[in-house]
């Protein structure tokens, strides 16, 4: 019979421990977030897109019971062919241009904060559709992320767009044994360099193609009822135009606020876009610029509805001179922004570069 190691007191001795490898600071990734767009400009994708998309009880606040029998019942019946038509118009070669956006801004977001010395991970992810925020947690749990910043595409913050991102990391949470440690950036409508990116890109139009009679800055719109129940937006939204007109210099008679994107029959956020729109082009107005400062990426919203159907709305009135002004986009001051609330958030976090095993 092997006979057993024994202590001096005769009981049996205890495993050996290894000693702990060296030390490395926790691996570190940025989630870049944004709200999502069809995989393709067919009928089919849309429908997919929209029915996760509306499905979301952050987006209509309506009781399920009520909202999704209209839902599958009507408007996935017939919005679909309408909106696929829409994104056919604006549709890159690459594929979306939120999407292309999207990818490219955390590409040259990643490379910005690694030119500053930090070790870091950025993904861009979409709420709804492709790549998925829960599919991008997945693929960097494999990869070892021990600490993950969640920044978001929404300057201003909203329960229908800020609080949904979270609700989906939330219930991916659920299903993990391990979790990393998360934090989120829940709005920057009044960053100072967000701010600065804003108004460089408007100053950079204005240097090659003149200024206008009037700067409508168009926010995307939300029900006037979230407001009522404690939302922030439409005090952010003004908060950001305030400032942006302060930095460009603009009196309150060369600017105004307006909204966008009104869905169904409840009263939203005024005054809405495309009725403003309309009353510049009778009053005789000879130029109007439009910017949207609350989307960082030129998509469906600025691109067909601002700068196709906003146009024509404005000219059809008898305007005179419409000019859309792209969205922040790859503006270096706008990935300079990034990397600086990135950096504020990542604060306190070890992002030193790992060390790397060197053979013997």
């Amino acid at each position: 019979m092997p006979q057993q190691d024994l202590h001096a007191g005769g009981s049996p001795a205890a495993p050996a421990i290894s000693a702990p490898p060296t030390a490395n600071p926790p691996h570190t990734a940025v989630l870049w977030c944004n709200l999502g767009s069809p995989d393709a400009p067919t009928a089919g994708a849309v429908r997919t897109y929209l029915a996760d998309f509306l499905g979301d009880p952050r987006v209509v606040e309506i009781p399920r019971a009520l909202w999704l029998p209209i839902l599958h019942g009507i408007i996935l019946r017939v919005r679909p062919a309408k909106s696929a038509a829409k994104y056919a118009s604006i549709w890159l070669k690459e594929g979306s241009p939120l999407k292309v956006w999207s990818a490219r801004q955390a590409r040259l977001l990643d490379d910005k904060l690694q030119a500053s010395g930090h070790s870091v991970t950025v993904r861009d992810a979409m709420r709804y559709a492709n790549p998925s925020i829960t599919a991008r947690l997945d693929a960097l749990q494999a990869e070892g992320i021990e600490r993950v910043l969640v920044l978001q595409a929404y300057p201003q913050y909203s329960a229908t767009t800020t609080a949904s991102v979270i609700d989906d990391i939330s219930a991916w949470t659920r299903h993990q044994r391990r979790l990393p440690e998360l934090r989120f950036v829940n709005q920057y409508h009044d960053d100072a360099l967000y701010i600065e990116a804003l108004a460089q890109s408007v100053e950079a139009y204005w240097q090659q193609q003149g200024r206008p009679d009037q700067l409508v800055m168009s926010f995307h719109g939300i029900p006037e009822r979230n407001i009522r129940l404690g939302d922030p937006y439409q005090s952010q939204c003004l908060q950001t135009a305030r400032l942006l007109a302060a930095r460009l210099g603009l009196s309150d008679a060369q600017h105004r606020v307006t909204f966008q994107s009104r869905f169904g029959r409840a009263r939203w956020l005024e005054p809405y876009t495309e009725p403003t729109l309309r009353a510049l082009g009778a009053s005789g107005t000879g130029r109007v610029d439009v910017m949207c400062p609350g989307f960082p990426a030129d998509c469906l919203e600025t691109l067909e509805e601002i700068a196709m159907e906003g146009r024509e709305a404005f000219l059809h009135a008898g305007g005179k001179d419409f000019r859309y002004i792209p969205c922040l986009n790859d503006s270096p001051a706008w990935i300079d922004a990034l990397a600086g609330i990135a950096e504020r958030h990542l604060a306190g976090w070890d992002t030193r570069p790992r060390p790397q095993n060197r053979p013997r």
